[in-house]
């Protein structure tokens, strides 16, 4: 007889920099989603899917619940409303050494009625660790229909628990995907995420958070893959920032990102950068369809 085989629908939510894409990219065994220890990273909803012999767990990433002030912010909470009506099991991430209001709110927003995992995360990051236990007795006793487990999602503490939790919830279902596939997103997609990730890494204040990126040329070559990318800036003086003294910035970001996406493509890349100033774009229903976000 047949062992029965499990696939569902996993999405994780949580505030900004709750570590979401830090632990997707921890349970795929790849680097999938971009990370950045700043908040509001992510802004698409990305599946990353993981095949194995007896289940196929479809995770979502997605973008940090937060009070939109743009029409790029409300493009981000619809992805997470559209996470939540497809989710089998739900896994919310919280920041341990953060407050537990913090977490009433997501809560109260979320309205979770799958089974739910609770992590909270970060605890290499407690000055106290004595008290670990008692913290998490007290989500135990605030959220007892949950299971609830403390975890280090960066130095990997309690992740391998992490799966044995959701396949104890996952029903018995056919793989919604190819076992080849890893995403449904394309790899320019993650190419134009690439870039964006060092512009988090490079640019403090406000840069990242006023730039999209959007492939305008990729053509693939016998000997390497040829790449122009248009990085979309709010003000004049952000394109002055992005382009540094004597090009010094963008040069840089050219230099970080093309080693990164070689990584990701498995091919060399020759990678230009273009930067286009278009004011107000967050708050611009046209520019956000064409940047990708529907």
């Amino acid at each position: 007889m047949q062992n029965k085989f499990q696939s569902g629908f996993v999405n994780i939510f949580g505030a900004p920099n709750a570590g979401k894409s830090t632990l997707l990219n921890v349970l795929l065994g790849e680097n999938l989603v971009i990370t950045s220890p700043k908040v509001q990273t992510t802004r698409h909803r990305i599946l990353g899917i993981l095949n194995e012999p007896q289940y196929q767990i479809v995770f979502s990433d997605t973008p940090g619940i937060i009070d939109p002030k743009y029409k790029l912010h409300e493009k981000m909470m619809a992805q997470v409303k559209s996470a939540l009506e497809d989710a089998d099991v739900a896994i919310l991430m919280h920041d341990i050494t953060r407050p537990p209001e913090d977490l009433d709110s997501i809560v109260n927003t979320l309205h979770l009625k799958v089974p739910t995992l609770l992590l909270l995360n970060k605890t290499d990051k407690l000055e106290d660790k004595s008290s670990l236990q008692a913290v998490i007795d007290s989500y135990k006793s605030k959220y007892p229909n949950w299971e609830i487990l403390a975890i280090s999602s960066k130095k990997q503490v309690n992740t391998d628990k992490i799966i044995p939790l959701i396949l104890s919830f996952l029903p018995e279902a056919p793989p919604y995907y190819s076992q080849e596939n890893i995403s449904d997103r394309s790899e320019r997609f993650f190419v134009c995420e690439l870039i964006r990730e060092q512009i988090f890494a490079l640019f403090e204040e406000e840069i990242p958070y006023h730039t999209a990126v959007i492939i305008q040329a990729f053509e693939e070559k016998t000997t390497l893959n040829v790449i122009k990318a248009e990085i979309i800036v709010s003000r004049e003086t952000q394109k002055g920032i992005l382009l540094g003294k004597g090009g010094s910035m963008i040069k840089q970001l050219g230099i970080n990102s093309r080693k990164n996406i070689e990584e990701f493509l498995q091919k060399k890349v020759h990678l230009e950068l273009f930067i286009k100033v278009r004011p107000k774009w967050r708050d611009n229903e046209l520019y956000l369809k064409e940047y990708g976000y529907n």
